[in-house]
């Protein structure tokens, strides 16, 4: 999959927590009367939905979009583990059209007042620009369609010949363009039930909106000036770091990236510090637990396990076969990172069918006792009943959501086929049946966990279509309908995270609905297009290389287990991953059950699973962005709070930028001229 690591701890809350908030609900009103929370606006929406949507917010979008693009699919080709860069995208949103505005005005250029509608639609533009690179597939589905990662695959009964697809930007443009839109549509004419009827918090929306909201105050213009200047400078220093350091990568195993800071052995081991600015950047916004957890995962992969097991080759595996084979050392890799991110995913997939079971068989049974509160409670806010009135009358009637769904679903049952042979008709069928209701659920239970499990209905999906279509398209059918079913899915919850947002800060949902429109139809150019730049430009899933594209070979040996069970595997692999199934299962439980003192402590699987990998550097990297933060907190907690964003932003931005010029550079066949190397001493 590709990893997503939130801004906070994957806690799914308890029962009692969900008891209590609903049993709060009622004095929602007055919370939200404060203006930092979302509350009462300094001033009313515009009279039209269509203000809300302007020339230069979508430009910005536009660019905003392609440059989170740029440094999604490098994180994707690198490690695949993704941050969470909503708060991100607000804030540079934000600076970006704020600054704008300043300068025609101070050049005596009229112009319109920038809005926090308008700042929620760029907002929902770029996510949905940006969400396109990696919940397309880019890093895991698609590109483990490619020749390389057949090859990497090796001899199996389910890797056929034929079996592969190298990306090309018309087919991928395509698929994207067929599959990324349905589930725009398939809540719509459920929104007013989950927002406003079930009052699901949908924590990331609701904290989106908070961050915008905020902005649009006097306090928030203070801090702002404070940002810009910090992003400005973390982004001019980052850029030029990366500059500098291509200098000295004229050759394989080059530079600052590969600088042996604990020494030699270690650096074999990949326990590096490689001065990633990005990776720096994105411990930032991580919270302390997914740092650690992703160096403890290292430790016991490349410390410890990895050593022990190389010991055996000729024993356990053979030893005239490739590394990159997964009858090797690699396949034990492979398996354990499957086995951690499966037992984590498992756990959590059930618990919140769990939860949203149960909160939705309460909500039933209260719905008469929450009007009753309702109707005699008078103290509930005006800027909520604007909220209501606003949210409601940007009516979006369902006949038109069902008939764009069901053309959608028809252009994707006559072009699947026609891409992929392997993939039949009525599958696509299935996948579009049941991505309401699957959708549903899933969007329930991110808006009471903020935990989208899109991506495990992807994995499912993937071993029932890879299983039913047999040997010979099992492998092909898997990844695509796997692919299939987490974008409908996915994008159905994203949806719902944004209208929350748009509820909070008076936005029209359907000048939402339309921005989201637009920021995935950019999503289905701009990804293809950045891919292939990556593709041509670097060496693109090389186990042994900096892009290593790890995910690619993770999902196709899903395929490959889907298809042909655990005959696959070398020897003892299945009870070691067993064995790590179990612990990831263990380690959430114990997450929910162990009082929140000490669950907070417990490593989280998905985290740990990434390591084991690709090594341990990037979360060394990572954890030194959790050490700044800790300092930053105790020089002044109060300035950290809105300062770390725009650094962190400012890090991430200067790097990923200086990717898409050495790209160019890779492709004019124009080399670094100094290769900086390390070697013993004798």
């Amino acid at each position: 999959m590709d990893v997503i690591v939130p801004d906070r701890s994957q806690r799914v809350m308890p029962e009692a927590e969900i008891e209590k908030q609903e049993n709060d609900e009622a004095a929602e009103g007055d919370m939200e009367s404060d203006p930092a929370r979302g509350g009462q606006l300094q001033a009313p929406p515009p009279e039209r939905w269509q203000e809300e949507l302007t020339v230069r917010g979508l430009v910005a979008a536009l660019l905003i979009g392609f440059i989170y693009t740029v440094i999604v699919m490098k994180i994707l080709l690198t490690t695949g583990q993704v941050p969470t860069l909503n708060v991100s995208a607000a804030l540079i949103a934000f600076l970006s059209l704020q600054g704008w505005t300043r300068l025609l005005d101070r050049l005596g250029v009229p112009c319109r007042p920038f809005t926090r509608q308008e700042n929620t639609v760029v907002q929902t533009c770029v996510v949905a620009c940006y969400t396109i690179a990696f919940g397309g597939g880019f890093g895991s589905t698609l590109l483990g369609l490619n020749k390389r990662t057949y090859e990497q695959t090796g001899d199996s009964a389910g890797n056929v010949p034929g079996s592969w697809k190298e990306p090309g930007i018309g087919w991928m443009t395509g698929f994207l363009l067929a599959v990324s839109f349905g589930g725009l549509l398939t809540l719509i004419p459920l929104r007013k039930v989950l927002v406003i009827d079930y009052k699901l918090t949908y924590p990331s929306g609701t904290a989106t909106a908070v961050l915008i909201n905020g902005f649009h105050t006097t306090q928030g213009d203070k801090n702002s000036k404070k940002q810009i200047h910090g992003f400005l400078k973390y982004f001019g220093l980052s850029f030029f770091w990366s500059f500098f350091q291509w200098f000295y990568t004229g050759g394989d195993v080059c530079g600052f990236v590969q600088f042996p800071t604990l020494g030699l052995k270690a650096w074999k081991q990949t326990f590096f510090f490689d001065f990633s600015a990005t990776y720096i950047g994105a411990g930032m916004i991580c919270p302390h637990i997914v740092n650690i957890s992703t160096l403890f995962g290292a430790i016991i992969s490349w410390g410890l396990m990895w050593p022990l097991l190389s010991k055996r080759k000729g024993d356990w595996y053979p030893a005239n076969v490739p590394e990159s084979s997964m009858k090797s050392l690699y396949g034990y890799k492979a398996f354990i990172c499957i086995a951690l991110i499966m037992g984590d995913g498992v756990y959590h997939f059930t618990k919140i069918i769990g939860i949203t079971s149960k909160s939705m068989y309460r909500q039933f049974n209260r719905k008469r006792v929450d009007n009753r509160v309702r109707n005699v409670d008078n103290t509930i806010a005006l800027d909520e009943l604007q909220r209501v009135e606003v949210f409601k009358k940007g009516h979006i009637s369902s006949w038109m959501a069902y008939t764009g769904y069901a053309l959608l679903s028809v252009v994707a049952v006559i072009t699947m086929p026609i891409m992929f042979r392997q993939v039949k008709w009525y599958y696509v069928v299935i996948a579009y049946a049941l991505a309401p209701v699957l959708g549903f659920a899933n969007s329930y239970g991110t808006g009471l966990t903020d935990i989208n499990m899109g991506y495990n209905y992807g994995k499912i999906a993937l071993f029932v279509f890879a299983g039913w279509a047999g040997k010979d398209n099992g492998v092909v059918a898997g990844l695509v309908g796997g692919t299939l079913v987490k974008q409908l899915v996915l994008i159905s919850a994203d949806l719902m995270h944004d209208l929350k947002t748009s509820y909070l800060t008076l936005t029209s949902p359907r000048s939402m609905l339309v921005g989201q429109a637009i920021g995935t139809a950019m999503g289905c150019i701009v990804s293809p297009l950045t891919f292939m730049l990556f593709y041509k430009a670097f060496d693109i899933g090389n186990p042994d290389g900096y892009w290593k594209a790890p995910y690619a070979l993770i999902y196709r040996n899903m395929a490959l287990l889907g298809v042909e069970g655990f005959s696959v595997l070398p020897k003892y692999c299945l009870e070691l991953s067993g064995g790590f199934f179990a612990f990831a299962a263990l380690s959430s439980i114990a997450r929910d059950v162990l009082p929140h003192k000490y669950g907070m402590y417990v490593p989280l699987p998905m985290a740990m699973a990434v390591p084991f990998l690709v090594g341990g550097s990037f979360a060394i990297d990572m954890c030194i962005g959790s050490l700044v933060v800790f300092i930053k907190e105790k020089l002044n907690k109060k300035e950290a709070g809105f300062m770390v964003p725009a650094i962190a932003s400012g890090l991430i931005c200067g790097d990923g930028i200086w990717t898409f010029p050495s790209s160019l550079l890779a492709l004019a066949k124009i080399k670094p001229p100094i290769c900086m190397k390390f070697t013993p001493a004798g």
